[in-house]
């Protein structure tokens, strides 16, 4: 999160101190509905029980169904509907209402780390930012109409000068005529990056990794082709067999956090280690809404890891015997199938700062310790 992203939604009006406070109210219990189908088509079933005031409902609008919204927007979106239908009486109970519907949000689906962004995006922008209103609900209503305006300025189907083509414009001078570049899973950013080279005559030629498990390198290496882009597939594990042939690395974000350090794809992390021994530059592609006010040493730290990941388990199952005894039970070999090696492996890792060349954002092009600094800056006011 950065401060321009804040002052991106405070400018879409331009408000001063809240000059009345509301009259105190008892505390409404009517549950409030949060849309969690912007941020997953399918809640996962070991959530927890849905927060008191906040359950789960309609999509936000149904004119927007077809877009693909980045998380942050999904979640922004998603604040401002609960926002709307909030019977919250002071700003102390909005407050606690939108912590429920972020909770809510992030159980949605199973990687919130994005999705973790936007919410505190807005949420921060309702907690320090000083508001006028002649009334709480007038304010609320400001929130949903500032909210919503907001997703409109970044959204890439809304919008001719997207932060992605902001970014892309910015990145596009760093590819010169017949540059070899790698990159990494399936990013709009840099596929919007690419792209314009193309369009603007650069002669480049692109590796792409098939980024397992999720498999997302094929997407890119498709989508580049079908645009005429010279491009092959390679191997996650063949990373290292390629960098001597390439100019640089080019990723995309899940989120850029406070240290500077980039959450990314599973595999991220292999590739930055391995350009950096061979002295190739990794550039990151980050919108200022992916910045997140996170501090993770490693990639254990993630809100998205959890015990089960790369866990051992027994390679032997014990299988019923006709007596449906245990001690009549047979040894079974586990069946090992891409899909438990999935299911046993992350999705996101953590690359650290010192391995990251330059993050071009709609900032500008940053430092990972310019990065840090944006960041702490937000939050020291």
């Amino acid at each position: 999160m950065s401060r321009a992203s804040l002052n991106a939604l405070t400018s879409c009006t331009r408000v001063s101190i809240f000059s009345r406070a509301p009259k105190p109210v008892t505390r409404d219990t009517t549950p409030l509905r949060v849309n969690t189908r912007w941020t997953s088509a399918s809640p996962t079933s070991a959530n927890s029980a849905t927060p008191k005031h906040v359950s789960g409902a309609r999509s936000f609008h149904p004119t927007h169904q077809s877009i693909q919204i980045s998380p942050p927007l999904a979640a922004i979106l998603a604040l401002t509907e609960l926002c709307a239908k909030s019977k919250a009486g002071t700003m102390a109970q909005l407050s606690q209402q939108l912590d429920e519907g972020a909770e809510l949000l992030k159980k949605s689906v199973s990687n919130p780390i994005s999705l973790t962004a936007g919410c505190e995006l807005f949420i921060a922008f309702v907690t320090y930012f000083p508001h006028d209103a002649a009334s709480f609900s007038d304010l609320k209503m400001e929130l949903v109409r500032q909210g919503e305006t907001y997703v409109q300025q970044v959204s890439p189907d809304l919008l001719a000068l997207t932060y992605r083509q902001r970014i892309a414009n910015l990145a596009v001078d760093f590819i010169k005529d017949d540059a070899v570049i790698l990159t990494h899973s399936h990013s709009r950013v840099v596929m919007e990056t690419l792209l314009l080279a193309h369009r603007r005559n650069k002669r480049v030629s692109v590796y792409v990794t098939e980024a397992r498990p999720r498999g997302l390198g094929i997407k890119t290496a498709e989508a580049l082709t079908a645009a005429g882009i010279s491009c092959t597939v390679v191997l996650d594990s063949a990373v290292s067999y390629i960098i001597d042939k390439i100019d640089f690395v080019l990723v995309g974000s899940e989120a850029v956090v406070e240290s500077g350090g980039l959450v990314n794809a599973v595999g991220s992390l292999n590739i930055a280690v391995i350009a950096k021994a061979a002295n190739k530059p990794l550039y990151a592609l980050a919108e200022s809404y992916k910045f997140h006010r996170l501090f993770p040493l490693s990639s254990d730290d993630l809100p998205s890891h959890n015990p089960r990941i790369l866990s051992f388990t027994s390679p032997v199952e014990r299988a019923p015997g006709p007596e449906n005894t245990s001690s009549s039970a047979s040894p079974v070999i586990r069946a090992i199938t891409q899909e438990s090696i999935a299911q046993n492996n992350p999705d996101v890792d953590f690359t650290r700062p010192d391995l990251i060349s330059l993050v071009f954002s709609d900032l500008g092009s940053l430092t990972p310790s310019g990065v840090s600094q944006y960041l702490v800056g937000m939050f020291a006011g």
